[in-house]
């Protein structure tokens, strides 16, 4: 086999300089190196009508991507590594890590941490998987209460466990959130940290930690059966996977007993067209009045207001033929006359040049006159 390149020496330094990386942010780390293009989107599920994550891939750019990480994997073999995926228990989300397989003394004198805070994170692991509610984490005073004497592997307390003050399980507690050991939960609880899943998978099996029945990985965050006694349990992700289809029974694969799980509805991931599921009809009426509506909020031009301040005046004028209806849009009201203009201008002429005694015309004919030519314009 031809050894590794450069593209595959990217992306080992990269999972071992940042640690463990996220699905989307790895594969963005691989479509650098390699051109190929890998895409990560949320996609609706008609079937289950569930937001879900989708990778889309060719097959041929997801043939790529296996095979390196295979040969990737085959070269860290001679050094007991290995580039593995794992999925955090608390998020549902993908991680990809390299790992060490081997649990020897020499492999200990890698860590810079001390035997009393290796002593302390294997305190709280053990509280953690112990915990008979599944609930993967326990409280920041449960954790610094772990005693270290229970680790130790004879009868006599070593003088550096009795030493271990609670300032420096503080300070360990920290840097084991920091270096991604452990987490902290938004109510504030310990859990474990993606290193952790990456890293004792072993340990799980070899402890006998429940398992979930879906994806048969241990069991650490996971929803317990409603019967108390039966043992399964599943993951939150494993269990929307397997209940989201609508053809499957709600109902415990142990025991049969019914589950209490309820299908959440899709929420749009962008802001959707309210009239989209309305008949045609009702949806190009629907789009004409938010016109009409934003054609109101805008205001109005210079002409336009002059035009409605004249209407206005006219209406003081003629008797109101000017209203402002209820929704505050201005009306104006054209009355029609039984004369048509130009007649009735001509009218207007010929009684002002036929009344000879300068009295001039009637008030009446002289507004007839004004709304007449107002109207023309």
């Amino acid at each position: 086999m031809a050894p590794l390149c450069w593209r595959h020496h990217t992306l080992i330094q990269a999972l071992l300089s940042r640690g463990p990386l996220k699905e989307k942010e790895f594969h963005s780390i691989f479509s650098d190196v390699t051109g190929k293009t890998l895409e990560l989107f949320w996609a609706l599920d008609h079937q289950s009508s569930d937001i879900c994550k989708v990778i889309f891939l060719s097959d041929s750019n997801k043939q790529i991507f296996n095979e390196y990480l295979k040969k990737i994997n085959i070269e860290l073999s001679y050094v007991q590594f290995e580039l593995r995926a794992c999925r955090n228990q608390y998020d549902g989300g993908v991680y990809y890590g390299v790992i060490n397989n081997v649990a020897d003394e020499q492999s200990k004198l890698g860590t810079r941490y001390t035997v009393p805070q290796i002593a302390f994170y294997k305190g709280i692991i053990e509280a953690i998987v112990q915990d008979a509610t599944a609930e993967g984490t326990i409280s920041s005073i449960a954790a610094l209460n772990v005693r270290l004497e229970n680790q130790g592997a004879s009868t006599e307390v070593p003088p550096a466990f009795r030493n271990f003050s609670m300032s420096q399980k503080e300070k360990s507690l920290q840097e084991f959130v920091q270096d991604q050991w452990l987490c902290t939960t938004p109510d504030g609880k310990i859990g474990l940290g993606v290193r952790s899943f990456l890293d004792l998978r072993s340990w799980f099996h070899n402890n006998e930690v429940p398992t979930c029945d879906v994806c048969n990985e241990a069991g650490i965050k996971a929803d317990l059966c409603p019967n108390a006694s039966c043992t399964v349990r599943m993951h939150d992700y494993c269990l929307k996977a397997k209940f989201s289809q609508s053809r499957i029974e709600k109902v415990c694969p142990g025991c049969g007993t019914q589950w209490p799980y309820v299908v959440a509805k899709a929420e749009a991931v962008e802001e959707e067209d309210p009239d989209v599921h309305q008949p045609p009809l009702v949806r190009k009426r629907a789009r004409r009045s938010r016109i009409v509506e934003e054609d109101e909020s805008q205001p109005p031009s210079q002409p336009s207001g002059r035009r409605n301040l004249r209407s206005s005046r006219d209406g003081q004028e003629d008797d109101g033929p000017s209203q402002v209806q209820p929704s505050g849009r201005r009306v104006t009201k054209v009355v029609k006359d039984e004369e048509p203009i130009g007649q009735r201008r001509k009218k207007g002429q010929t009684s002002n040049d036929g009344s000879g005694s300068g009295s001039g015309p009637s008030q009446e004919t002289r507004r007839s006159t004004r709304t007449s030519s107002r109207l023309h314009r």
